[in-house]
């Protein structure tokens, strides 16, 4: 299915997102500055739209150095070429951190993904084959079909698949999907695929999954059956850490959490929202329990600010630190 075209901005207006991406990411940001953002962000409607799709670009600089990625967007700022920009964005898959390094992932597939959500967002839609993928926050996909198999790309983020029946193929096509890390070959009509920052997580509620860790030329699989998650890099599989969150809330629109770390409930609330949102190290160790809905951060910090007291401090709507109560 095709995505609606997005909304046309001027482009003097993504140049000034830009520019304030460059001051707020790349440099010591301070109190006047932060106010002089919040009000130029208030102004128009246009700028808050224009912050939404560059902020997501400037979260593909995540473990590139700060210079290389200063230059990358004040090239873009200065009025060059498309396909110069292109062409410069993708130097950072070469000349990055070893994060970057042996991937085939470079900021542009994310970007320009069929279908993307943007941060806070949950979409759904449904495939030719009659699946239907829900795409978490600040999520894209793309998907890759042909006669002998159904292909699902995960680009950037999160999703859940239900499998559909593939009813108008002559014959049954096996599911992938491809991640980062690897890929998988579904045989559950439910599962759930989220990069990490330690690697890609698998979960299956029917059925299983199949994971080959690099590639489907990985003779160590390992099935992920009903019920179960398993976290896999390039290498292999890893151990992973139960923190308490219910890894399928989000698909119903909450964040559910059984005596998870404050800590990492912060880290996990930060994904829905834009700007920056911080723990103070005094109270990260405090624990939380509950479900919250996902479609008023505010709220939900106020009602776990209550609840185990904390105090919000707004510097901005977009830069929040959440430290004890006094």
């Amino acid at each position: 299915m095709s995505r609606p075209e997005p909304e046309a901005l001027d482009p003097a207006i993504v140049e000034q997102a830009i520019q304030w991406l460059v001051r707020l990411r790349f440099n010591q940001a301070d109190e006047q500055t932060q106010r002089t953002f919040e009000h130029w962000l208030q102004q128009r409607p246009e700028h808050a739209l224009a912050w939404q799709r560059v902020e997501t670009l400037g979260d593909e600089f995540e473990g590139v150095p700060a210079q290389l990625a200063r230059q990358t967007l004040k090239g873009a700022q200065q009025g060059m070429r498309r396909r110069e920009s292109l062409k410069l964005l993708g130097v950072l898959a070469t000349v990055g951190t070893a994060a970057w390094l042996g991937r085939d992932y470079t900021p542009l597939p994310s970007m320009l993904a069929q279908q993307r959500s943007s941060t806070g967002e949950q979409r759904r839609f449904e495939l030719d084959d009659g699946s239907l993928i829900q795409l978490n926050s600040d999520s894209a996909v793309d998907s890759d079909f042909d006669p002998q198999r159904r292909l699902i790309i995960l680009r950037r983020g999160e999703i859940i698949v239900n499998v559909g029946a593939d009813e108008h193929s002559p014959k049954a096509r096996p599911l992938w999907v491809q991640s980062r890390d690897g890929i998988m070959r579904a045989h559950s009509s439910r599962f759930l695929v989220r990069e990490r920052d330690d690697g890609t997580l698998v979960a299956a509620q029917e059925g299983s999954v199949t994971v080959f860790p690099g590639s489907s030329q990985t003779p160590a699989s390992r099935n992920v059956l009903a019920g179960n998650q398993l976290l896999f890099t390039p290498s292999g599989t890893r151990t992973f850490r139960d923190n308490g969150l219910d890894p399928w809330g989000w698909g119903d629109g909450v964040i559910s959490a059984n005596h998870m770390r404050l800590g990492d409930f912060i880290a996990e609330l930060s994904r829905y929202r834009p700007g920056v949102l911080r723990c103070a190290e005094e109270v990260a160790d405090r624990r939380v329990s509950g479900t919250f809905q996902l479609a008023d951060n505010d709220r939900v910090l106020a009602l776990i600010a209550q609840s185990l007291r904390l105090h919000i401090d707004y510097r901005t709507r977009y830069w929040v630190t959440v430290t004890a109560a006094t």
